[in-house]
């Protein structure tokens, strides 16, 4: 596969390909207008423009323009930068709130200076183009279309959408995950969970509150209690005669194999995301309270100290041992992380199938003296694989390293 990176886009290929099927015809062509112009900018990934009048650089400043249903930015028209008033367009104004609530989540969170962790600018174009289904990441900024208004409504409308977007950014600049196959899934998968956290984080819920649904508020407007993705259910986020059912896998043992193609979604990204996805959830949920603060911490750490090509186990490994890192090695968090990986049938490496095969985990409230000591024992041994883990982990970085 080329080195060059695809444009990042939250809707899926396979949610096009559906659209392109249906009866009505300017959802069709919508679609199809859709699919040409994601073309176009994945043979254009270095768009760049400048304007007069735009935010300087430093500290994520924001700038937002009109695209007034164009599709090159260098006509765009100033909306709103970070000191101005605000707009009379809603579609601008949430977006500058959605940039400005990713912004901070990260600065407050995670101590990170906006998306690349030195104060990168946060530029963003709405109406862009005429009812383009999607919203992208280019590399450098925001684009989003205003939806058909029958399949998809302005895509400004969800705050985890305009996250999960930036988040891609956060990715390029941290490990850099490659855009196919499992690499790939885990770059989607990334910006599905901080896409949620933010979300999480603006509206102060815990996990067990949380809908853990991927762009609900933009999707089939029509159609209530669908969305594009669950995480805490992948593949059953939706269910319906125009699109069928949800095809993301929750586990290995479903995984997807499609070609490392444009057309077979390189790789399946967006459909073998949901393995890591509902590893996240489960993690988050067995936890406890609020989900950035342990297992977001964790997959943040995790995130920054993975390597681009690295596969499912490979990631899976890293949680186990920052959650022993930074929560101590057999405590609570660290066995939430192994069981989640091990009930999504990703083993980590260095640690037998069935370790922590818990399901209920501390919440089922059957307590009790003998089950206390069945939890000590368990961290008990969680504390003694953490360690050979470590080591293996540091192994097979030094064989990486002699490629």
């Amino acid at each position: 596969m080329s080195g060059t990176r695809p444009i990042n886009c939250i809707i899926p290929p396979y949610i096009l390909d559906k659209l392109l099927d249906s009866e009505n015809s300017e959802v069709r062509q919508a679609a199809l207008d859709t699919m040409l112009l994601t073309a176009r900018l994945r043979g254009e990934r270095a768009i760049r423009s400048s304007f007069t009048g735009a935010a300087a650089p430093g500290d994520g400043r924001r700038t937002v323009f009109d695209c007034e249903q164009e599709e090159f930015l260098r006509n765009a028209v100033l909306a709103r930068p970070e000191d101005g008033p605000e707009s009379t367009d809603p579609a601008v104004n949430r977006a500058f709130d959605a940039l400005g609530l990713t912004r901070d989540f990260y600065k407050e969170v995670f101590q990170r200076n906006s998306v690349d962790g030195q104060g990168m600018r946060l530029d963003g174009y709405v109406h862009f183009g005429f009812k383009v289904n999607n919203a992208f990441w280019d590399g450098r900024q925001m684009l989003f279309g205003d939806g058909d208004g029958q399949e998809f409504s302005n895509l400004t409308g969800s705050l985890e959408v305009i996250s999960h977007e930036l988040t891609h950014g956060v990715t390029d600049h941290t490990s850099g995950f490659v855009y196919h196959n499992q690499s790939g899934a885990l770059n989607e998968s990334m910006s599905d969970v901080f896409g949620s956290l933010v979300k999480q984080w603006s509206l102060k819920q815990r996990a067990e509150e949380a809908d853990w649904l991927i762009g609900a508020d933009v999707w089939t407007p029509g159609i209530g209690g669908d969305a594009l993705r669950s995480m805490k259910d992948p593949g059953r986020a939706y269910n319906n005669p125009q699109f069928g059912k949800d095809p993301q896998p929750d586990r290995m043992s479903r995984f997807i194999h499609l070609p490392d193609t444009k057309r077979g979604d390189f790789g399946g990204v967006h459909f073998n995301s949901g393995i890591p996805n509902k590893a996240f959830y489960l993690t988050a949920v067995r936890i406890g309270g609020f989900a950035w603060e342990a297992a977001g911490t964790i997959w943040y750490e995790a995130l920054k100290a993975s390597s681009a090509e690295d596969q499912f186990q490979d990631f899976a490994t890293t949680t186990f041992q920052k959650a022993g890192e930074l929560f101590g090695a057999g405590g609570p968090e660290q066995a939430a992380v192994l069981s989640a990986w091990q009930e999504v049938e990703v083993p980590i490496r260095g640690v037998p199938t069935g370790v922590a095969r818990i399901r209920s985990f501390a919440a089922n409230g059957s307590g009790g003296a003998g089950r206390e000591d069945g939890l000590a024992a368990l961290a008990r041994q969680i504390g003694t694989l953490n360690d050979k883990v470590t080591q293996l982990a540091k192994d097979v970085a030094e064989l990486k390293g002699t490629r």
